[in-house]
């Protein structure tokens, strides 16, 4: 992914703070009093606000519930219309009705009339009373009821005013209205019945099949005018019919080009958002650092190359054999807080138990009583994910693919291993060139990851990670495990995919609660993607779990099958179950969130 030769990236070992918030979401009680070594110093909590806010967009644009498609648009306007429509019908059935008792005509004709105009009253009336519930309540049968009665009762009219009367006037209006329904099946139903109405009702007056029963009666026209009169109105048909779906097609199409410059717009914002925030890391590292020139253990520090909440990251030679590497140190106002050393020594224990390809290297740690604690790892050269994406906007999805695989199988030694990262984001995925061009993908920082036995956590119950990566219930403070990091590995690949976080807000609290009840848009609605890629994504970001792939490893493997189209037929029914219950950028419904919670 880096270009070769290049110099080696300044941020490469840089660290965004972990957040570490006890009132974003509810958390389990602690006992006893707080730590107040927890606590972010007023720099790094200003830090912590940067990272929350690189992660987000505007709010309502590229937030998960804020946009619809331009079909569900219309959808949502079609039940307003047809609200208004009754409403119309219902008026014009009552003037029609009263006005019969001032004109003659067939009586025959007119009880006809009356009847249908009666039927519209009554379904008009039907379909207003069940709209009284919101827009959930329209569905195209239901309106198709009150469109065939009124059909019925447009060619009664027809019948009783005159073939070749004006009458036939009242069709275009119903034809107008419905045919820019999002229906094509109902529309075209509608214009064929009514053109197929008219014609054989025209056709047999014309024949005297049946007695011409009109008030108004084209008794001085020819047969040759009659018939020009019949295509005339069909043709009049047909265009309002052209014209509703042309209509509906150019709105459709407008709404959805005003919803690419939405989110175009959205996405540049949290691009510049994370350029902004990329811009502070950078002012704060480079150069020569405290320790530049010191020995440390059998390591002479050169130049600061990163720099984080806790540590400081040095280029680093050892003495004895030039091997060039990177060192990692704690911040010296740290070195009093015991817990900030032993969580430092942790991740030197930690890392220092994966020897494989994809996890940072490290070559040697200091001992426990070392008055400096330090890391010394493998020097990378290369850029970590967030550095590609601020250049680049998106990856491509074959490199999602070969991203995912070699990230996983970084991630499945560590979950083997009883460990579970918790900070998964893509400046802690490190893209390494080799000298011959090869490029290998990294696990950076298990600075605040999680042993399943042995010294366990040393986080003392606060809610750990970065706010926009976050799983559901590491956002709740509830128990995390390997699935937590499969829901971040998702995050990620739909970060990388899109050009755009999937949940973002202004604020951690907003980002959290997204997270926690909401789902993002769909990806493939935001680019061109596989349809089933949507459904990998679905499953790795299912809010429950027990949902989700049980390995990062078999995230990467059902990604690389939806690229080619062949995903797994029962993982397909998996997701589609979860967005039966919970659609794309929809929120939680209470009573699913309520069940799920008493579960747990």
């Amino acid at each position: 992914m880096g270009k070769h030769g290049q110099a080696p990236s300044r941020r490469q070992y840089a660290e965004d703070a972990p957040t570490q918030v006890d009132d974003l979401v509810p958390a389990p009680p602690r006992v006893g009093p707080p730590s107040t070594s927890a606590l972010p110093s007023a720099e790094e909590a200003a830090d912590t606000r940067e990272a929350s806010q690189a992660d987000g967009s505007s709010r309502g644009l590229t937030g998960s519930s804020a946009l619809v498609t331009a079909h569900e648009t219309l959808g949502l306007q079609e039940a307003t219309r047809t609200r208004t429509f009754m409403y119309v019908a219902l008026g014009l059935a009552v003037c029609q009705a009263g006005a019969l008792a001032f004109v003659g005509g067939d009586p025959v004709a007119k009880g006809v009339f009356v009847f249908a105009l009666g039927v519209v009253v009554v379904t008009a009336a039907w379909l207003l009373i069940a709209l009284r519930g919101g827009g959930a309540a329209y569905t195209v049968p239901r309106a198709l009821v009150v469109v065939y009665a009124t059909i019925f009762a447009a060619f009664s009219g027809i019948y009783f005013y005159g073939v070749f009367s004006p009458g036939p006037a009242i069709v275009p209006l119903g034809v107008q209205f419905y045919c820019t329904g999002q229906s094509d099946k109902a529309s075209v139903s509608v214009i064929a019945t009514c053109a197929m109405a008219y014609a054989i009702l025209a056709g047999l007056v014309m024949t005297g099949t049946i007695p011409d029963a009109g008030i108004i009666r084209a008794t001085a026209a020819t047969p040759a005018d009659r018939v020009v009169m019949l295509l005339l109105v069909e043709t009049i048909f047909a265009a309002v019919y052209l014209t509703a779906r042309g209509t509906r097609a150019a709105t459709i199409h407008a709404i959805e080009q005003h919803d690419v410059v939405v989110r175009s717009l959205a996405q540049r914002d949290a691009l510049l958002r994370e350029a902004r925030h990329e811009l502070v890391q950078a002012m704060r590292v480079g150069g020569i650092g405290r320790y530049s020139g010191e020995v440390v253990g059998t390591f002479r520090l050169g130049s600061l190359i990163g720099r984080g909440a806790m540590g400081e990251v040095y280029e680093g030679v050892r003495l004895d054999s030039k091997e060039e590497v990177a060192v990692k140190l704690i911040h010296p106002q740290l070195l009093v807080e015991t817990d900030i050393v032993e969580r430092f020594l942790r991740e030197a224990k930690i890392t220092s138990s994966l020897s494989v390809p994809n996890v940072v290297r490290v070559v040697d740690a200091s001992p426990a009583d070392a008055p400096i604690p330090y890391l010394a790892m493998e020097r990378l050269r290369g850029q970590d994910l967030a550095t590609f994406l601020r250049d680049n906007k998106r990856m491509a999805p074959k490199k999602v693919a070969t991203m995912l695989r070699e990230v996983a199988a970084g991630l499945d030694a560590a979950h083997a291993a009883g460990i579970v990262h918790r900070d998964l984001k893509p400046r802690n995925l490190f893209c390494a060139e080799a000298r011959r061009g090869a490029e290998t993908w990294k696990v950076l920082d298990f600075g605040v990851s999680k042993l399943d036995a042995g010294d366990g956590t040393l986080t003392h119950g606060q809610i750990i990670g970065t706010p926009g990566y976050m799983a559901p219930e590491q956002a709740r403070g509830r128990e995390v495990g390997p699935r937590s990091d499969v829901f971040a590995l998702g995050v990620v690949a739909y970060r990388a995919l899109t050009g755009s976080p999937p949940f973002s807000a202004e604020t951690s609290i907003e980002i959290l609660s997204k997270i926690c009840s909401e789902q993002p848009a769909r990806a493939g609605s935001l680019v061109r993607l596989p349809e089933d890629v949507d459904l990998v994504l679905a499953l790795a970001l299912a809010k429950d779990p027990r949902d989700r792939f049980a390995s990062a490893g078999d995230l990467a493997r059902a990604f690389d099958a939806a690229m080619r189209g062949r995903i797994d037929p029962r993982l397909a029914a998996r997701a589609h179950s979860i967005l039966a219950a919970l659609p794309w950028g929809q929120p939680t419904r209470p009573e699913r969130d309520t069940a799920a919670a008493s579960e747990r």
